[in-house]
């Protein structure tokens, strides 16, 4: 095993340029490149530093990255790519369409295990840090409701979901959720929550020369396993305005576990995240998973994981011995 671990980035949109800032706070990684399927002369990258190659090029790198980390979008991007660099690397990535997750797990898992590779889908915060939580609520209180909220927000798969509609320029997507839902589901009352109660979306858009508004619209808020279970509205804007007003890329929202125990005590337990740079968070999370990653590898452990198969302390940098003493 290799003293440090040697990252590759497949992508460099908002996420590869997160993760290529993330790689260098941890003393323990190297960063081997970027992989992009744009002209690398054309592509600046974050630090100065950072080698540039073309998506070609990967197949020569083999043998000299540990973990390739997967930036593309999950609409079209990943359910391509996934299985196919899963089958040569060991990868991590942030698949996030969660209605499709298994069939997901099922096509980069059976690549991976035939590679004698490691693949850790569907991380980052939601799918992830999120899925964690309800795990750990339903867990300990079985006599219960779990509920998530997300946003107010930037949601970078659903923006880009909105991008890739014919006659759509430029676009960002905000996911808003229901202040009067989750009143009360913090007052222990265990609400029964349709999805459109939960949560709404608000899009802003930028037209391509001679698209339809109206087909623009329609197709975006009937689009399945993103918008067409949700009350959506869609703005249309210009690009200046876009540009200015909606350049951020903040997010956040609550896992709530309302439960109870023994005769009737109730109990709550809310996990809550306020970023302020989603893609950056996002990066993050998929840079210390990349760690165990590694490791996992390192111990045989072959073939498609979710969050759910990896140990806390794996991410961790620190030993066994140094987590007892110092976090325990």
């Amino acid at each position: 095993m290799s003293a440090h671990i040697r990252v590759g980035i497949a992508g460099y949109g908002n996420l590869g340029r997160g993760v290529e800032t993330a790689v260098a706070v941890n003393p323990d990684m190297t960063l081997v490149g970027v992989f992009t399927r744009r002209d690398p002369g054309s592509v600046a990258p974050e630090r100065a530093e950072t080698q540039v190659f073309g998506w070609d090029r990967l197949a020569e790198f083999e043998d000299e990255i540990d973990v390739l980390i997967l930036c593309g979008g999950s609409k079209t991007d990943l359910p391509q790519q996934g299985p196919e660099l899963a089958a040569r690397f060991n990868t991590v990535d942030s698949f996030d369409t969660h209605a499709r997750i298994p069939e997901y797990f099922a096509a980069v898992d059976a690549p991976a295990r035939a590679a004698g590779r490691t693949a850790l889908i569907s991380t980052g915060w939601d799918p992830g840090l999120f899925s964690i939580n309800r795990v750990y609520g339903e867990a300990i209180l079985p006599v219960g409701e779990t509920y998530t909220f997300w946003g107010r927000g930037v949601s970078q798969g659903h923006s880009d979901a909105v991008r890739r509609v014919p006659g759509v320029a430029a676009a960002v997507q905000y996911t808003l959720p229901s202040d009067v839902a989750i009143a009360k589901v913090r007052s222990g009352a265990r609400p029964e929550l349709s999805t459109r109660d939960k949560h709404t979306r608000e899009c802003f858009v930028v037209l391509a020369d001679g698209a339809d508004a109206d087909t623009v619209r329609e197709a975006i808020v009937t689009m399945p396993d993103y918008f067409d279970q949700y009350d959506t509205v869609v703005n249309f804007v210009d690009a200046d305005t876009l540009d200015r007003d909606h350049a951020g890329m903040p997010h956040g929202g609550f896992v709530i576990r309302s439960g109870s125990t023994g005769d009737g005590n109730v109990q709550t337990v809310e996990y809550s995240l306020a970023l302020g740079s989603n893609p950056q968070f996002t990066a993050s999370v998929l840079v210390a998973y990349a760690r165990a990653v590694h490791r996992l590898n390192a111990d045989g452990r072959i073939g498609a994981h979710t969050v759910y198969d990896v140990a806390p302390g794996l991410l961790s940098p620190k030993t066994p011995e140094q987590l007892r003493a110092e976090l325990l």
